[in-house]
């Protein structure tokens, strides 16, 4: 299936049915008076999280959606039906903007998470709903209220405990096929995954979702190469895994630059726990090794791990690592979301 996580669409509610002018005309009753029924109300739109959707790839044959509209009221009190609502069924992660591309709808993370984008429009009231004493043979009704439309953006955003960073080739994708059953394409070229790709890893007894998205290079919040958009798609992780390369010349330079692609899409991502990880120490020599190390752990000010994807060597304290990160955030996550008691105070 085709991987897409951005679509542009068009959404509009359904017009509320117009109101009838009716009379009831019987034999042997004389005053028989206004029985035009009310129209129905015009069908919404809605937007559902739901399960078992992986990608926008439905919103790309299909950018048209409108709801149904509403029955005309009709003679004898007869009210008309309502129209059905229509139902976007997106993936969990979806967010809907509005046109501009900031303004936010919705977001949903959670599987049945229903929004209603637009309401469809009143039905109009019948003859009937305006006699009065005074009035007694009203000859007009309302039509139905119309309903709204608009263009709207649906941009997913995968949801992955962690994260995997770096440039082109850095071993991302090996990293990802060497603890999970994940498949991704793997060669000896720049820009072998062009889309991001989810892998469920297991440590000991425990498990976590890791997300692989394509490589960063210099330039990337300009739009060199394939652009940064796919950032977005680590936003939601708790912590990321910065693979470098260990054949570079200056790793020191390489983390670096993916350090500031990072800060140039978004605070949040500068800001987020991260794993330093010198990647395929099996290509190095012990004096190499020595020195990338030391010179990576001046750039990052933070310990360096040192990795082989392809062996195996290191991986398994890597997995560990994360999960510490990851449980520690989620404890600070449940304190701060804890309601406060207050402190009684005792002479």
């Amino acid at each position: 299936m085709k991987f897409l996580d951005q679509a542009k669409i068009y959404i509009k509610s359904g017009d509320g049915g117009g109101g009838a002018v009716s009379f009831h005309r019987e034999k042997f009753i004389e005053f028989g008076g206004p029985d035009g029924g009310n129209g129905g109300r015009g069908g919404d739109v809605v937007a559902v999280c739901a399960d078992g959707l992986n990608t926008l790839i439905d919103f790309r044959y299909a950018q048209h959606f409108r709801a149904p509209t509403g029955v005309h009221g009709m003679g004898k009190n007869r009210a008309g039906a309502n129209g059905e609502d229509i139902v976007l069924r997106v993936p969990k992660g979806t967010q809907i903007f509005e046109e501009d591309q900031e303004t936010l709808i919705a977001d949903f993370t959670e599987i049945g998470q229903r929004v209603v984008l637009l309401h469809g429009g009143n039905g109009g009231f019948g003859n009937a709903y305006f006699k009065t004493s005074s009035n007694q043979a009203p000859r007009h009704a309302n039509p139905g209220q119309p309903g709204m439309e608009k263009g709207i953006w649906l941009r997913l955003k995968l949801i992955a405990d962690a994260g995997l960073v770096g440039q082109p080739n850095a071993g991302k994708s090996t990293f990802l096929a060497a603890v999970s059953a994940a498949k991704p394409k793997i060669a000896d070229y720049p820009f072998t995954t062009l889309h991001p790709n989810l892998g469920v890893v297991r440590a000991g007894e425990r498990e976590f979702v890791l997300a692989d998205i394509p490589g960063l290079i210099e330039g990337a919040s300009e739009g060199i190469g394939i652009g940064d958009r796919f950032l977005g798609h680590i936003e939601r992780c708790g912590v990321l895994i910065h693979l470098i390369d260990g054949t570079n010349e200056d790793v020191a330079h390489v983390y670096k630059a993916v350090r500031y692609e990072l800060a140039a899409y978004a605070d949040v991502l500068a800001d987020k726990p991260e794993i330093v990880v010198l990647n395929k120490i099996d290509a190095l020599t012990p004096e190499e090794l020595k020195a990338k190390m030391k010179a990576l752990k001046k750039a990052s000010k933070a310990d360096v791990r040192a990795i082989s994807g392809a062996t195996g060597e290191g991986v398994d304290q890597i997995l560990y690592d994360v999960l510490a990160i990851i449980d520690e955030s989620r404890a600070e996550e449940a304190v701060a979301l804890a309601p406060k008691t207050e402190e009684k105070w005792t002479p």
